[in-house]
């Protein structure tokens, strides 16, 4: 069987070390938190706070905590807030290390189009272009297929862009890949997954 989301989102947070300062976007990113653990790792977010904690529990809910989401969060002792001018200046500056970001589409040589859809009503952007432009490392964590079972991993992107080259690492549910020379290269199964379905599902080249 194929990842769920919360299954994914650990998986993403087995990329995080000691030290790191996280960016989480919108969508599945939001659950890493939920599965850092005892690590030391401080999550921040665009709209102006410095070390997230995991979602409430249910009735424990602060309407004034929330993250770029719109979510409703927690904070810890080590919790800071500013400005979204100095967050914004925390990401260009190249003070945060890597962001986990969902998508709509990755192209095979890392290009990503993640904050719109033609014709759909979007509110803006966000940080999204901030993000991939300044931090140290994307990771994107995204279903590999639409509703329709269409691959989301293309040879290009269709949709408006959000970076060009940016990606370093793919995890959806159906595995792990790392964006390379002449394509995307599997990393790791989802447990049940095999490389065939993996490759029956992808658009994009896979190299050896």
């Amino acid at each position: 069987m194929p990842w769920d989301r919360n299954q994914m989102a650990a998986r993403a947070a087995e990329e995080l070390e000691d030290g790191m300062y996280v960016n989480l976007g919108i969508g599945i990113p939001t659950l890493v938190a939920n599965y850092v653990g005892d690590k030391e790792i401080t999550l921040q977010s665009e709209n102006g706070m410095l070390g997230m904690g995991p979602f409430p529990y249910e009735g424990e809910e602060d309407p004034d905590l929330i993250n770029a989401g719109k979510q409703t969060i927690t904070e810890l002792p080590k919790t800071a807030y500013f400005d979204s001018a100095m967050s914004f200046g925390m990401i260009r500056g190249g003070k945060i290390a890597a962001a986990i970001l969902g998508a709509m589409e990755v192209a095979e040589n890392g290009d990503l189009a993640n904050w719109m859809i033609p014709g759909k009503l979007v509110k803006g952007m966000g940080g999204a272009m901030d993000l991939v432009a300044g931090v140290g490392r994307v990771i994107v964590v995204m279903d590999h297929t639409n509703k329709h079972g269409d691959s989301k991993l293309l040879k290009a992107c269709t949709l408006p862009l959000t970076g060009t080259g940016v990606v370093d690492r793919i995890i959806t549910n159906f595995g792990v890949l790392d964006v390379v020379e002449g394509g995307l290269k599997i990393v790791e199964l989802a447990e049940g997954v095999t490389e065939d379905e993996l490759r029956a599902a992808t658009e994009a080249t896979i190299v050896n």
